[in-house]
């Protein structure tokens, strides 16, 4: 018995083997053909394109879990179709009357734990990358509101303003609906942007997937992160807390350009938003409550 159970374990180790070569390689094909970086893609089932390190690191622990996944399931496939095989009425009339064996007892114990061991230890790398901030080359302060978000450049400047969603007959050319906004965060590329999140009422939550930054903004406490923009381009997320009744109405955007034309937008936003306390347009009519744009 216990010979039959290491030959069948031996074989169905190698078939597995071969199985999670070939849907490995089909499954990231698939991945990489169906994911866009910078906003969501049509038909998309993986990540968005990594554009920072952290989101380099996350893209490949999720590769890694994905192989032991695959590796796990059909691994239990193949033991349960041997299952069914060979112990089946009809080819084992007479059924076995084992009820231990210390080898698949020891195995389905010690397996599973360096499996998680195995997990753990990307996994705790990964926390402490994204939580441990470096050196900032830049802070963006954010603030949400129901339902907008403000945005303030304490190391260029101290202004501020408000970026509302565009709405849709208002989209120019190129514009992707329900994530461009009137008011555009600009970093330079290549450069460490320290973000500190707040929120004036309700909690919302800050995410741009190609940055893989995700964080809460919570009234009365300053939560920080991080992000590297490693190529230049528009990149968009949103608030990803259910924040209220316009909760999908407060897209991020922010455009990552060269060292030189962030000086440029530097020196113009500092003109723009010289009146750091007059409430944007859109909202100046409900004092400081947001009069979105209709969507519907």
């Amino acid at each position: 018995m216990k010979s039959w159970i290491s030959n069948a374990m031996r074989a169905g180790a190698g078939f597995v083997g071969a199985l999670l070569a070939a849907t490995a390689a089909l499954l990231m094909g698939a991945a990489s053909a169906f994911a866009g970086t910078g906003q969501p893609s049509d038909w998309q089932i993986d990540f968005q394109g990594a554009a920072s390190p952290v989101m380099e690191s996350i893209h490949s622990f999720h590769t890694f879990l994905l192989v032991i996944i695959i590796a796990v399931v059909l691994l239990v496939l193949v033991l349960l179709i041997v299952v069914m095989v060979r112990f089946n009425e009809k080819a084992n009339p007479v059924p076995s009357r084992t009820t231990h064996n210390t080898l698949i007892e020891v195995a389905w114990t010690v397996v599973p734990v360096l499996i998680l061991v195995a997990i753990a230890i990307p996994s705790f790398r990964l926390l402490f990358l994204q939580l441990d901030l470096p050196k900032a080359d830049m802070t963006v302060k954010i603030t949400g509101h129901q339902w907008y978000w403000s945005y303030e450049y304490p190391d260029n400047g101290a202004f501020t303003f408000d970026s509302l969603m565009v709405a849709e007959a208002d989209l120019k050319p190129g514009q992707p609906r329900l994530l461009s906004v009137d008011n555009e965060v600009v970093v330079p590329v290549g450069k460490t942007v320290r973000i500190q999140v707040t929120s004036a009422d309700v909690i919302h939550s800050f995410a741009m997937p190609s940055f893989g930054v995700k964080i809460d903004a919570l009234p009365g406490r300053l939560n920080e992160s991080w992000f590297q923009a490693t190529k230049e381009g528009m990149f968009y997320g949103q608030c990803s807390e259910l924040c209220g009744r316009d909760h999908a109405f407060m897209p991020i955007a922010i455009r990552v350009v060269s060292e030189a034309d962030f000086s440029a937008w530097i020196e113009e936003a500092k003109k723009k938003f010289a009146a750091a306390d007059a409430p944007h347009p859109a909202l100046a009519q409900n004092e400081g409550a947001a009069a979105l744009p209709a969507v519907r």
